[in-house]
């Protein structure tokens, strides 16, 4: 598929998904999820989101200390699969009650998947950015830009940052509402102008959803999606923030909702998947435990 285009008539007649839950098996001490045999796969990326760690009680659905054993699963998981970089979707921490705690947090969580993972890229929720800034939390975890795009292995993936709120001001020191998402016009001019720029099938990472129309989304999903739409070289865009496992196709682009790593007790119920991308075009979502698993067959064109 290098070099070659998705286009949005073939995602539409002959796109396919095909969606397998609960088919886990215990291998040791890890859970690994049963595959069909697979062709020849050109790129193995680690997706895990939501984790929301932190040093405090549970509440609720939220395990907040439970996070990092779940993560240690992940990373097992991820090195078995060899897969050649991570994507962190967002909410990578919790709330804290000050500043140095939360960046506390942020350390503890994130040492052990640095150690583990050599290439990773984060996207930024909108807890990892309550108390902290940007800047911060972005030195912390070894990353220069809270949005950018990179070509692997015939593919283009784009980093988004939509932690803005209505008014273009970034999240940062508890100065934020969640429901109040926003991609800036400077970003979504870069967009246009990076999805201008390529001509290999491109991959999109954002932990606001895309795909819906309510306080999940940036004010202006609308507008992007018809950015993305309007590209023809956007495949899929893979995203977290409402927890749950969803899926929407809207105009030849797959929109994959991941279910958060927080909810619910260890070990049973963490989320995780590796995303692989067969030579053939096909995308191929394995999820663990809780996540959802997809695959989905394009026609690809020249």
């Amino acid at each position: 598929m290098h070099g070659s285009i998705v286009g949005r008539r073939a995602f539409l007649q002959a796109g396919a998904i095909f969606m397998a839950g609960g088919m886990l098996h215990q291998e040791g001490s890890s859970w690994l999820q049963a595959a069909p045999a697979e062709q020849a796969i050109n790129i193995r990326i680690g997706l895990l989101t939501d984790l929301h760690y932190a040093d405090k009680p549970t509440r609720g659905n939220r395990y907040y200390r439970e996070s990092l054993p779940k993560l240690n699963e992940a990373i097992e998981a991820f090195q078995k699969a060899q897969i050649e970089f991570a994507v962190e979707l967002g909410d990578l921490i919790d709330s804290a009650s000050s500043l140095q705690e939360e960046q506390g947090f942020l350390k503890a969580i994130n040492t052990p998947l640095a150690k583990a993972i050599r290439h990773r890229h984060y996207v930024l929720g909108n807890h990892c950015v309550e108390r902290l800034t940007k800047e911060e939390f972005l030195g912390e975890v070894e990353q220069a830009r809270s949005y950018y795009a990179f070509d692997h292995n015939g593919y283009h993936i784009i980093i988004l940052d939509a932690c803005f709120r209505g008014d273009g001001v970034p999240y940062g020191r508890k100065n934020s509402d969640w429901k109040d998402a926003f991609i800036p016009p400077e970003e979504v001019d870069w967009l246009k102008e990076d999805l201008r720029g390529t001509n290999l099938p491109t991959l999109v990472f954002v932990h606001q959803r895309l795909d819906v129309n309510n306080h999940y989304a940036p004010r202006n999903a609308a507008e992007v999606r018809t950015v993305l739409e309007s590209s023809e070289r956007v495949i899929a865009v893979f995203q977290g923030h409402s927890h749950a496992n969803d899926y929407h196709e809207i105009n030849g682009i797959h929109y994959c909702t991941l279910a958060a790593m927080i909810e619910g007790a260890a070990p049973d119920h963490n989320s995780y998947s590796i995303l692989k991308i067969h030579t053939d075009g096909t995308l191929q979502v394995t999820g663990f435990r809780k996540q959802a698993s997809y695959t989905w067959k394009n026609a690809v064109v020249d």
